[in-house]
């Protein structure tokens, strides 16, 4: 079994391609790098990781011990798998198609937003080198075949001075003590916070942070001024970052469309439907669309306000009729009438 191996007294050692190549190569490779990166793991946690059974790992346990790498097995409620002496591997079992993977997760533009220009270019040059000669030309290639370019049209990027200490106080559970500009008064307030995530959306940076009662999210280009304090914090339990992002962004849609319309579209209008409104509306309106006798399709959507649904709703030109509320179709028609009045066109009622 693993657990009878003596430590190797070597540094850095590499698993031979061609012992594993029929031994379940990709798992054995992912299964090593849990090891490598988390240190002690349950056969449990590994299972679950993995997404196999525990026999398959006891069995993969031992065919990487029969590699010759040097994983340990210890009994017992606090024991688990772990390597020894320092064991690390290379890069050996990548496929062509995840060595170029690995550089399409690369964000330059993100990277230098956080001050890390030089250290990422410096990991890339070290992966590139850890490669072996035959996915290093592939992997390359990818910068010059593939762009991010993180911010929409017409809109020019946020500036945001103070992301950089911010990261690096969520990075080392730092406390925060900010000075806010918001929308409701009053507009600049000043908290303080424990940083717990920072989130790229559409080319913004948003800081996830706890207060005193709850998590709140802080659009970075709007942190007027930012002091790290010297105390720091402890993560709340549980917390997962991805999860609290997807909750808050369900949240906010629902939080913002308090209101509905009913509209009628051509069928031109329903096919521009998706291109014209946000995804959100979109799903709304399509679970409650039905074809009327002239051909038109009725649908209910969720608005923010009169007012901001105006503006929307004149993108579908002629090819919509707002049905309800009152107080949108009256300022529909108020808007029409304007711009006949400012073309010169008579309108008779």
């Amino acid at each position: 079994m693993a657990g009878t191996l003596e430590p190797v007294p070597c540094h850095l050692l590499s698993v031979d391609p061609g012992r594993l190549a029929n031994m379940r190569a990709s798992r054995l490779v992912s299964l090593l790098l849990l090891l490598q990166s988390r240190g002690r793991v349950t056969a449990r946690e590994l299972a679950e990781a993995l997404e196999v059974s525990i026999r398959t790992v006891y069995r993969d346990i031992d065919s990487l011990g029969a590699a010759g790498v040097p994983v340990y097995g210890e009994p017992g409620h606090e024991g688990g798998y772990r390597l020894l002496g320092g064991y690390q591997t290379r890069l050996t079992g990548l496929t062509a198609e995840e060595a170029e993977a690995l550089f399409l997760t690369g964000l330059p533009a993100a990277a230098a937003q956080l001050g890390l220009t030089s250290a990422a270019a410096t990991a890339q040059r070290k992966l590139l080198a850890a490669l072996p000669a035959e996915l290093r030309g592939r992997a390359g290639r990818v910068a010059d075949r593939f762009h991010l370019d993180l911010p929409p049209w017409y809109v020019g990027a946020e500036r945001t001075p103070h992301l950089a200490p911010i990261a690096d106080a969520t990075w080392n559970q730092q406390v925060l003590r900010i000075r806010y500009l918001r929308w409701a008064e009053p507009h600049e307030i000043t908290r303080t916070v424990q940083p717990h995530g920072l989130v790229l959306k559409a080319g913004n940076w948003y800081l996830v942070a706890r207060g005193e009662d709850r998590f709140r999210t802080y659009r970075i280009s709007r942190i007027l001024e930012v002091e790290v304090l010297s105390r720091s914090f402890d993560r709340a339990d549980g917390f997962d970052l991805a999860s609290h992002w997807d909750d808050y962004l369900d949240h906010f849609d629902r939080r913002r469309h308090r209101d509905t319309a009913v509209l009628r579209l051509s069928r031109r209008g329903l096919d521009r439907l998706q291109s014209l409104l946000e995804p959100a509306v979109v799903a709304a309106g399509k679970t409650t669309a039905g074809p009327d006798r002239t051909g038109w399709t009725e649908i209910e959507i969720p608005i923010e306000s009169v007012d901001a649904a105006v503006p929307e709703l004149l993108k579908f030109g002629g090819d919509v009729e707002v049905v309800a509320p009152e107080a949108l179709r009256t300022e529909i028609i108020r808007a029409l009438r304007a711009m006949n009045r400012a073309y010169g066109v008579e309108v008779r009622n």
